[in-house]
């Protein structure tokens, strides 16, 4: 496993002399301000001498492979206003991020482009039908300097990951043109993920950009839970290591190699007091208004770490957290789908060779799409997409409205668990219900038609966006005791912190007590399956995912069913159900989402 990193391959053709040394001139105003009085005459004079060097760092997250503009709610940011009042922007789309991204860069000699993970896996059809190699493509063409891996680019396994790294044709779907694939021309990181057999990580570890004499050491993890949250093969043979203690301990590495700026790339986020892209989580002081696993991660990682780009949690914040030593540090995240990019200004001190803390700034960009179009984004899109219509583009049901994915119940999980249960009573007409996790449901169905199809028109593209990770269907039989289990796991264990409440097929009811604690949350005696209440002592024959069927997403009690029947691929099941359940003239309407009664 390489030590050292070299310097990115790709040359970018940009020169900006004159505006380079104009923000030299503004970060010794601005560093002259920030340091301690009896050093301000001094500071600021290195910095007109050139001690201090702003670089820019471009940064996102979560990509998950969708390079046309995502659809419904998945394509909005909210935004606060100076009033308090919000308005909703709609943003993402490679075309887009690429300009943005490229404008942002004009004036900044010195520019690195990092990324948080999960670019790929849980893709639309564009990317996900051809193995996520569009993505690669389109992020190539984005210059992508280095990215952490996610949880999802686990979902083929660590074969497949390395694939995209390097490159090679799929070794089963083979080449989709005659050029092959080459691979991404960045590096993934993956310094937490380890090979069972070597105990080395399956990818470097870390990563340093160069350019003169300016040196930033990159470190990339993903979260040590991944294989929680990811099938089992995907994670076979793999270890996952604690983020704090290896992100420590390259940290040191990159120290001793003479690095003393260094950011880390963590796929792990948290969840800011409000869902506005550019609310104020320094309010009323350094990271008070964010909350989530990334705060105790931020709280314990070596002080010698200047700066985190996170993810995961899909969330948009730049805050400023305390790290050991009770200095501020910046914490930064991007929300989804290329809706945001963070642009961070690093000073780095030449003397030192480390990131003058007070002076680094962030903020959260929206991608709008008032913008120009990159051609060479749309000339790619157009390309892939003249591959998939033809599967893409059949129609596979139709709907009366939008079927959306928000709330703890939601109308496209409600549609998926009914279509699971249709399903499972096909295998085996004594299945009870069904159950769908909240994480493998991507996004909702929209009415407005977002090609030639028409307005409400469900096509297999779509469908492939709301299911992309091909988990098959599965029965199982549980004892009531063991169903009200699961329900109960839904709030408690490794779901204590932050719930993941299953959606349930028609039929099944209870009640969600937010008010209490634990897997009291759940109340029991309102647990009911067609009006009855679960009997501790009778089997129940229940539809999962595969995915859940392993005891996946923190509910290890799905993972000891009895009497296993494996079924087709669920969204197979989910075409199956809109095809026979709706019709150009009758259409389905979005579910009531009354099967949860949530008290607050």
């Amino acid at each position: 496993m390489p030590t050292t990193s070299q310097p990115h391959r790709r040359i970018r053709r940009r020169t900006y002399a004159f505006l380079a040394s104009a923000a030299a001139l503004a970060t010794a105003g601005a560093l002259a301000a920030a340091l301690p009085a009896q050093a301000h005459n001094d500071q600021a004079a290195d910095a007109l001498a050139g001690r201090y060097q702003d670089v820019q760092l471009l940064s996102f997250n979560d990509l998950h492979g969708n390079l046309e503009p995502p659809s419904g709610s998945s394509g909005r940011i909210t935004e606060l206003q100076p009033d308090g009042t919000t308005k909703t922007i709609d943003a993402g789309g490679v075309e887009y991020l690429a300009t943005h991204l490229r404008q942002a860069r004009q004036g900044h000699a010195y520019s690195i482009t990092a990324a948080g993970g999960d670019m790929v896996g849980a893709s639309p059809l564009l990317s996900g039908l051809f193995h996520d190699e569009p993505t690669i493509e389109a992020l190539n063409k984005l210059d992508l300097d280095v990215t952490s891996v996610g949880n999802h680019e686990f979902d083929e396994g660590a074969k497949e990951l390395a694939r995209l790294q390097n490159g090679g044709c799929h070794p089963t779907d083979g080449c989709y043109s005659d050029q092959g694939f080459a691979g991404a021309d960045f590096p993934y990181l993956a310094a937490n993920v380890l090979d069972e057999k070597t105990g080395k990580p399956i990818l470097k570890p870390y990563w340093v950009w160069k350019k003169k004499d300016v040196k930033i050491g990159f470190i990339g993890v993903t979260l040590e839970g991944t294989p929680d949250i990811v099938s089992a093969d995907g994670v076979k043979g793999l270890t996952f290591k604690d983020e704090v203690e290896t992100i420590d301990k390259y940290a040191k590495v990159l120290q001793d190699q003479g690095v003393k700026s260094i950011v880390a790339l963590i796929h792990e986020g948290g969840f800011p007091a409000s869902s506005s892209y550019n609310y104020d989580c320094d309010s009323p002081g350094g990271g008070d208004g964010i909350s989530g696993p990334i705060v105790d991660i931020a709280r314990h990682v070596t002080p010698a770490v200047d700066a985190l780009v996170t993810g995961h949690t899909h969330a948009a914040y730049a805050c400023t957290i305390a790290d050991p030593s009770g200095r501020p540090r910046m914490v930064t995240s991007a929300a989804s789908f290329g809706r945001l990019y963070t642009d961070t200004t690093l000073t780095y001190d030449r003397r030192t060779g480390d990131i003058a803390r007070t002076a680094v700034k962030s903020a959260n960009r929206v991608v709008t799409r008032n913008v120009a179009k990159a051609p060479d984004m749309t000339q790619l899109i157009d390309r892939w997409n003249t591959l998939a219509a033809p599967i893409g583009n059949r129609p596979i049901g139709y709907i009366s409205a939008d079927i959306t994915n928000t709330g703890t119940e939601s109308p496209m999980g409600d549609l998926i668990a009914d279509a699971q249960l249709a399903y499972g009573k096909e295998l085996d007409a004594g299945t009870d219900l069904a159950l769908m996790n909240p994480g493998g449901v991507r996004a909702g169905l929209t009415y407005a038609a977002k090609g030639a199809e028409g307005d409400g028109v469900v096509t297999y593209a779509e469908g492939f966006t709301v299911q992309p990770f091909a988990n098959t269907v599965n029965l199982q039989d549980f004892t009531g005791a063991q169903l009200v289990q699961v329900l109960k796991e839904q709030v408690s264990g490794a779901n204590a912190a932050a719930p993941k409440i299953l959606q349930p097929s028609a039929g099944l009811t209870y009640t969600l007590d937010l008010t209490r604690s634990g897997a009291d949350r759940v109340v029991t005696d309102s647990i009911r399956l067609d009006g009855a209440p679960i009997d501790p002592a009778a089997t129940y024959r229940v539809a999962t995912n595969s995915f859940l069927a392993g005891g996946g997403d923190g509910f290890p009690t799905l993972g000891q069913g009895t009497g296993d029947l494996v079924g087709t691929d669920d969204l197979a099941a989910l075409e199956k159900y809109l095809t026979a359940n709706s019709s150009a003239g009758d259409p389905i309407t979005p579910p009531a989402t009354d099967r949860i009664t949530v008290v607050q």
